[in-house]
């Protein structure tokens, strides 16, 4: 039975290398012009239809996955961000719950619209061009089986224009004829059928994909804007927030009194109106009656003004400190100009 076997595949396979030969042999002669060939306008046009088709929703299926992995890396960037954004909020600070239940469903949104896009539109491109490699090697067997045709009509027609006519080959060559004939004019037909019905469903398959993709791009906007604007409104009520805590920090120093007020002098006494001291940093001779000479190194109380109307800017009021601690008097205040000092 193995001796039966290697028999048939070399005979098979000899029956296969002599149809490559009489195929090679007869495109030789159609291109010489020494034999004419079947030539089909229509379905030669289908053909270019077909490759155009397979090569454009080729492309569509790559860049849908080009589109996804985008996706996917954006998806990844915003969870970093987002993360970010989670580990340095403080607990204390205004939206902490909501801001982590927002970065849940954000992320969830991402994974939707990417699963979403991906079952609804990459996978119809993928089925749809499952179909194109069995079509494609159909057209190439359908070529092979027109050149068999075509030679097989030529040596048929060579055998009956020979002078010595032998019958018995005339007749084997009429039915091999009629053979390849059969073959080639099935698959023709076939795929005559075919290839119309497939270049007319592009239409279908394109509208079905974008749709869908527009679909969940659009929901998805839809959902993103709405956490999006949940952020914003966290991140304002957090800034409201911030304020109202700043207010309340300079209500708080304005009415607390100043630190100098309290580490004044070892009694404790302060001269009415007092605010905070100052250091003389340069000499000050006074001009006017109502204005306190200063040396470098003087200390100053400052006083508030009885009428605040009455303060020119850029001048303080105050009393030399040795002089209210020598006489706890302050008639010898004076104005001076704040430059010449610096608080202590």
């Amino acid at each position: 039975m193995a001796e039966i076997g290697k028999g048939g595949t070399a005979g098979k396979l000899a029956i296969n290398v002599q149809k490559r030969l009489t195929r090679a042999q007869e495109k030789v002669l159609q291109k010489l012009g020494k034999a004419d060939e079947t030539r089909d306008a229509a379905f030669e046009e289908m053909v270019a239809n077909f490759n155009k088709q397979m090569a454009e929703g080729t492309k569509l299926q790559k860049d849908l996955k080009t589109y996804l992995a985008a996706m996917k890396t954006m998806h990844d960037a915003a969870r970093r961000l987002q993360s970010c954004l989670a580990d340095m909020y403080e607990p204390d600070w205004f939206g902490k719950e909501e801001l982590d239940s927002l970065a849940e469903d954000t992320d969830t949104l991402w994974l939707d619209v990417h699963q979403s896009i991906s079952d609804k539109s990459l996978v119809t491109m993928d089925t749809y061009l499952t179909q194109f490699p069995d079509i494609k090697a159909r057209i190439a067997k359908r070529d092979r089986k027109m050149v068999d045709f075509d030679s097989a009509r030529h040596h048929f027609a060579s055998l009956q224009k020979g002078k010595k006519k032998d019958e018995a080959k005339i007749a084997k060559a009429e039915e091999e004829l009629g053979r390849a004939q059969k073959i080639f004019e099935e698959l023709n037909v076939e795929l005559q059928d075919e290839l119309p019905v497939l270049w007319d469903s592009r239409v279908g398959i394109y509208v079905n994909t974008f749709q869908s993709l527009a679909g969940q791009q659009e929901k998805f906007h839809r959902e993103m804007s709405k956490l999006s604007q949940n952020l914003n409104d966290i991140m304002t009520k957090l800034e409201e927030q911030r304020q109202l805590n700043e207010e309340a920090n300079h209500s708080e120093s304005a009415d607390s009194p100043p630190k100098s007020a309290v580490t004044n002098d070892s009694d404790g006494e302060l001269p009415p109106g007092f605010l905070y001291k100052v250091k003389a940093v340069h000499d000050y001779t006074a001009t006017d009656g109502d204005e306190l000479e200063l040396k470098i190194g003087d200390i100053v109380l400052v006083l508030g003004f009885d009428n605040a109307e009455e303060q020119d800017d850029g001048w303080l009021l105050g009393l030399k400190e040795s002089h209210w601690l020598q006489k706890k008097d302050i008639s010898a205040k004076g104005v001076f100009p704040e430059n010449f000092t610096q608080k202590v």
